[in-house]
């Protein structure tokens, strides 16, 4: 048998398909429209291995239709229009055609358009697979004219099975029944298959292609044999994003534990350990706030720290910010005070400076009684006069809202103190004069 074992085991039909109870149990939609060979034109979306491709073969052997495959990474609009071309004249003598495209996300924009009438007027039934989110990887309009199917990594139960039946059972596969394998065993190669059937498929065959005499596969065997699968990680695409958020979201909701775990997948998986700190930096601004001023200082010095130790001894800065900004109190009233402030200014427009706070450098400015009426602060009782600084028509308009968290709560209590003493300057301003 030349072909992988991966390749042997593909399933023939629905019977032998493993997993994916959700899109394709005994009354979905998907399935009925298999057994009736009508599919509509489809974008399956799933992590790898987990049975896209699959169920492309499935739908290949058991459609009476042209089924024409391609791979979005050796193809491009040549092949697409020599496809429907001939797609066209199948159609015209009644014999329609599915076109299966692997990794759709790798055709650019152009490429994408080339199949939008195609599969607008039937010419062919399109059927994508792709890692990647089609939100952000298939064009909207090609999107909108399909099905979005969603593919769940296999579970380790559906993996344990997989194990037994390529090494034994399987009539295609290693028939290795002379093999023993314990429980525990199988569960470490499940685990390291992260949901992706390809990935254990290959990691068994190579441990039985290796045994030699030996005929058990125990731990030592597997560590010695065994390589570690990649996470699944995209700098540049969802699982960035998600992943961030998770932190992000973990770090709001004052949970370290959560927090220090998405961090070290991140990490794990590749990113750029400067792209986490600018998000930290910014969550100790727009989450922690002046709830504790200091999250800002050390998430700008763990910056530093890390910048100046490097890789592997910088990254323990990650970790202390991480569950310093968790553990912190929260305030996001300045998110929410600039929010508001930007809105009255859209609302207000370009409000005049009042003649008290203008520059009074020029002649002009002086005839003008710029700076006029200026109350010096610092030549005040407690350094306060109490005068308006906001443009008349927004004098006693609140912009920042502080919290009762942390260090905000004595903000808090300073404005209110404030805002008392100006209140008794009022009342004693408007007292009857003898």
């Amino acid at each position: 048998m030349d072909q992988p074992l991966a390749e042997r085991l593909r399933p023939q039909n629905l019977d032998e398909f493993l997993g994916q109870g959700k899109i394709l149990g005994p009354q979905s939609m998907l399935r009925k429209s298999l057994q009736n060979d009508s599919v509509p034109s489809m974008i399956f979306w799933g992590p790898p291995g987990c049975g896209k491709t699959s169920l492309a073969h499935v739908i290949r052997s058991n459609t009476s239709k042209r089924f024409m495959a391609l791979s979005a990474v050796s193809s491009g609009v040549k092949e697409v229009k020599s496809i429907l071309a001939e797609a066209k004249i199948h159609q015209g003598l009644g014999l329609g055609t599915i076109l299966f495209i692997d990794e759709i996300h790798r055709f650019n924009k152009g490429q994408q358009d080339a199949l939008l009438g195609a599969v607008e007027d039937g010419t062919v039934t399109l059927i994508g697979a792709t890692t990647e989110n089609p939100g952000f990887e298939v064009n909207s309009a090609l999107l909108s004219r399909c099905q979005l199917i969603l593919f769940a990594p296999l579970s380790s139960e559906d993996l344990g099975k997989l194990v037994i039946s390529a090494l034994r059972d399987h009539p295609r596969g290693l028939q290795r029944t002379d093999v023993e394998i314990a429980p525990d065993i199988i569960s470490k190669i499940v685990a390291q298959a992260d949901g992706d059937a390809r990935f254990l498929l290959n990691q068994v065959e190579w441990i039985a292609s290796n045994l030699g005499d030996r005929k058990v596969i125990d731990a030592e065997l597997l560590d010695e044999m065994q390589y570690k699968k990649p996470l699944r990680y995209d700098k540049n695409s969802e699982e960035h994003y998600n992943l961030i958020s998770a932190l992000h979201k973990s770090v709001r909701g004052s949970d370290p534990d959560a927090a220090i775990y998405w961090l070290h997948r991140m990490l794990q998986g590749g990113e750029d350990p400067k792209f986490i700190l600018r998000r930290l930096i910014r969550m100790s601004m727009e989450d922690v706030g002046l709830a504790d001023p200091n999250a800002l200082l050390l998430a700008t010095a763990a910056k530093e720290a890390y910048d100046f130790m490097g890789i592997p001894e910088g990254l323990i800065a990650l970790d202390e910010i991480v569950v310093y900004l968790s553990l912190a109190p929260k305030s996001n009233s300045l998110e929410l005070a600039g929010m508001a402030v930007d809105k009255i200014i859209q609302q207000t427009g370009t409000l005049p400076v009042p003649r008290a706070f203008r520059n009074s450098v020029t002649k002009v400015g002086e005839k003008l009684g710029y700076g006029n009426g200026y109350a010096y602060d610092h030549d005040s009782p407690g350094a306060y006069s109490a005068q308006e600084h906001l443009p008349k028509v927004l004098v006693g308009t609140r912009i920042y809202k502080p919290t009762q968290y942390g260090k905000e709560k004595q903000f808090s209590e300073k404005l209110e103190s404030l805002k008392a003493f100006k209140k008794n300057l009022e009342k004693m301003d408007n007292s009857p004069k003898e």
